[in-house]
């Protein structure tokens, strides 16, 4: 099993847009990320859950048709939000035991990754970056690993 966690990209500051959707660079960031994934994997997943941010929206329907979902896998998940406990998440993680990528915010993805590697959400153990995918797999049950990270920096484009 593994799961995909991706921190939105740059969004505009709520004083220009109280909506806060993403700047054109955060889209142009995650839009490479997405075309790097496409060319070199294409991920399997079955579900692509976000936050309900319109941010977080965005940038879940630009990672979409990099998977193999698409985007009719695209879907507002609760308990997703910045603050929200991130143990509810990995209960639902581990029993469903499919891949599913997560597009949220911080400090809520911090401190999930944190929580699967570490037991311990208070644990800062990845620099998460606007548009950066991290990859984690279960290898048995409650062991996770850290597999690989992209930020959108390191590409082209």
């Amino acid at each position: 099993m593994q799961i995909y966690l991706v921190q939105h990209g740059e969004s505009k500051p709520e004083e220009i847009d109280p909506e806060r959707t993403l700047t054109e660079s955060g889209s142009r960031d995650v839009q490479k990320i997405a075309d790097f994934l496409r060319t070199s994997s294409g991920l399997q997943v079955t579900e692509i859950w976000h936050s309900g941010k319109a941010r977080a929206q965005q940038t879940a329907e630009l990672l979409a048709p990099c998977t193999s979902a698409g985007t009719k896998a695209v879907m507002h998940h609760d308990g997703l939000a910045p603050k929200d406990a991130v143990e509810p998440i990995k209960q639902e993680l581990e029993q469903a035991n499919r891949n599913v990528m997560i597009v949220g915010h911080l400090p809520f993805l911090g401190r999930l990754v944190a929580f699967l590697l570490t037991g311990n959400s208070d644990n800062d153990v990845v620099a998460f970056q606007f548009g950066c995918v991290v990859c984690l797999k279960r290898e048995n049950a409650g062991e996770w690993r850290l597999q690989w990270m992209i930020v959108p920096k390191f590409l082209q484009g």
